[in-house]
């Protein structure tokens, strides 16, 4: 972070407070004792279960640094505090004792098994600390306004302490003009730390050690924003998609931030070093007024970067990471030219994609061991980010990125932005199992040969007809694919242009869409012959079917010159079909890299992604597929 960001200084908290456990001494009335038998002087009266989450008066304010070893002067607050100044029945007996506040005199702190948040009065910030790594603060919270500001915390309010819930309600001040803004804070027993802001409050600057910036996709690959590339650009105009990952400094910390549908806005904020050192150093939300919540995820490698060199190409290569844990590990490759998503496989396969055709799997496990396998269609080129999003084989104990949107936006929203049912491939099997098992022209012609190879034809007639009905079935399915990839090129080409005659000024971004668009009818009027007409189809169906009407030598090499043509056709439609999914993948990505510079243009791009993620949904198994 710059040296003008307010900053804690962080001493190294020793193992025995990185796993407090908090119960009554019975032999030191008035005190509270952690596992590693230090005491820090609490007033309780009764003994009670053990707390989860546990709000701390410093008694005296931080003021150059944090010390979170030295305890001697903390105070817990008590979670029932009608507890505090009289007998236990009086005040639970006694309504005059409701509505008591607990006055701070100093700082609040807040600490749960996963981590502790700092409310530091002088500085006018909430720094969040890690309890798997709390040699310093891994987050630091400021209202937006006030950024670069003298400020400072004047009022800090208990609203709920339970026990298992704290809910802390905050007012910054600006030392210079006095104007305040509240938020109220709010920590259960998860890594979770929900913000709802004030109303005058209108965003918050999130300041951490990022090096790389995720926005997932689902739909579509995922943007990685790395702030090297944009070395001129000190503000970054991202999209805000409910979800932001935070791969921080270190590589063993994820931040994850979430928010609920709206119009909030994302901007990431450089630092202004150079070269491979800089980072982004804050995440500056506009919050709509709506809450926001994040998340430190935390574990040894829980992500990675992996520099793709020359030596790897045509070969396995071991890199030297291993993953923490079992999940849905993901990274991007180049394939056909656009930043391609892979999941990691449990062992080394072989696949075949539209364009790219038969290849080695690039990315997979063997047991701790990770490998790459690169080549020409999938060159060592770049860098390639290694995280996850979502579980599979994940520990309960292990939360995922996902898993912090389900539990802050809800599953009903959640389904919505993960989009299961979008992301399942359509089906081009007509008879789904009971077909032939590559129910594609290449599939159902190699099962039909095999007949007229034993001179069956005749005898096995129905067989022939359906596998012939199950191909024109999948001759009519790309077609059909094909046509919505020509209504969206022409919806999105009349958008486009709409919005060149209202934005002058964004006539780079808007031609470069324009560009990317237009290869879909270019594509088209190139292989316009060869994917030829259900005519066409219908054609060939007849005339294989009626081979089967009468036995004869010649159906042999009747059957085989049609089946060439039946190959030829339905290969020219997987080829335009993979062309067009990686063209609109490639401008759903690039709506989001190239709306960095220009806050109206970020606008344009969300309306471009929503229209190339409604295209995308649902994809034939033949197209270029992304996290599918």
């Amino acid at each position: 972070m710059r040296s003008t960001i307010r900053t804690f200084t962080c001493l190294i908290i020793s193992t025995a407070f990185m796993h407090l456990e908090f119960q009554l001494d019975p032999t030191h009335a008035g005190t509270v004792t952690s596992s590693a038998g230090s005491k820090v002087s609490a007033k309780r009266n009764t003994k009670r279960p053990l707390a989860d989450i546990l709000v701390w008066d410093t008694q005296s304010p931080f003021v150059d640094k944090v010390d979170l070893r030295d305890r001697t002067n903390w105070k817990v607050v008590p979670s029932d505090l009608l507890m505090l100044e009289t007998k236990p029945t009086a005040a639970v007996s006694d309504p005059a004792y409701y509505g008591r506040e607990y006055s701070f005199k100093a700082d609040v702190v807040v600490e749960n098994e996963h981590l502790m948040a700092v409310f530091s009065s002088k500085k006018g910030c909430v720094a969040i600390y890690s309890k798997a790594d709390s040699s310093q603060e891994k987050v630091q919270l400021i209202p937006l306004q006030l950024k670069e500001k003298p400020a400072g915390i004047t009022y800090s309010r208990i609203l709920r302490n339970t026990g298992d819930l704290a809910a802390i309600e905050v007012t910054f001040s600006d030392k210079n003009t006095e104007d305040n803004y509240s938020a109220v804070f709010s920590f259960d027993r998860k890594r979770i730390v929900g913000i709802k802001p004030a109303e005058n409050m209108k965003g918050i600057s999130i300041f951490s050690t990022i090096e790389y910036g995720v926005v997932p996709g689902f739909i579509g690959d995922d943007l990685i924003f790395n702030p090297r590339d944009y070395p001129s650009n000190d503000t970054l105009y991202i999209p805000s998609e409910n979800l932001f990952l935070g791969l921080l400094r270190g590589r063993n910390d994820i931040l994850v931030i979430t928010w609920p549908g709206g119009n909030q806005q994302t901007r990431l904020i450089a630092d202004n070093k150079e070269g491979k050192n800089r980072l982004i150093e804050s995440v500056d939300f506009y919050n709509d007024g709506k809450s926001i919540y994040l998340a430190l995820l935390d574990a040894p490698g829980i992500w990675h970067k992996e520099d793709l060199k020359p030596s790897y190409l045509e070969k396995d290569v071991v890199i030297n990471w291993k993953k923490p844990f079992s999940a849905g590990w993901k990274t991007q490759l180049l394939e056909a030219g656009v930043k391609t998503t892979y999941k990691f496989r449990e062992s080394k396969d072989k696949i075949w994609r539209a364009i790219a055709g038969h290849y080695t799997y690039p990315v997979w496990f063997e047991g701790e061991k990770t490998f790459y396998r690169l080549g020409k269609k999938i060159p060592p080129k770049g860098e390639s980010v290694i995280y996850f999003l979502e579980r599979k084989g994940t520990p309960a104990s292990v939360t995922t990125p996902v898993d912090i949107m389900k539990e802050t936006l809800g599953r009903q929203e959640c389904d919505t932005i993960l989009d299961f049912a979008g992301r399942r491939l359509r089906s081009h099997h007509r008879r789904a199992g009971q077909g032939v098992r590559r129910a594609a022209t290449c599939g159902c012609t190699e099962a039909i040969e095999v007949v007229f190879k034993a001179g069956r034809e005749v005898e096995k007639r129905e067989y022939v007809i359906e596998a012939v009905d199950d191909m024109v079935y999948f001759v009519t399915r790309h077609v059909e694919r094909i046509g919505e990839y020509q209504d969206f090129a022409r919806d999105m080409m009349g958008f486009l242009n709409l919005k060149s005659k209202s934005n002058p000024d964004l006539k780079p971004f808007l031609d470069s869409m324009k560009s990317i668009t237009q290869q879909i009818p270019q594509e088209y009027n190139r292989q316009k012959e060869n994917i030829k007409t259900l005519e066409y189809a219908d054609g060939l169906a007849r005339k294989t079917k009626a081979l089967t009407q009468k036995k004869s030598p010649q159906n042999l090499p009747a059957f085989s010159a049609l089946s060439e043509k039946w190959r030829a056709m339905g290969g020219a439609q997987d080829d335009l079909l993979g062309k067009f999914h990686s063209i609109t993948r490639n401008l759903f990505q690039e709506a989001g890299y190239n709306c960095v510079y220009h806050p109206r243009a970020l606008e344009i791009a969300r309306d471009i992604r929503s229209r190339c993620r409604k295209c995308l949904r649902n994809p034939d198994g033949y197209e270029i597929w992304a996290d599918y």
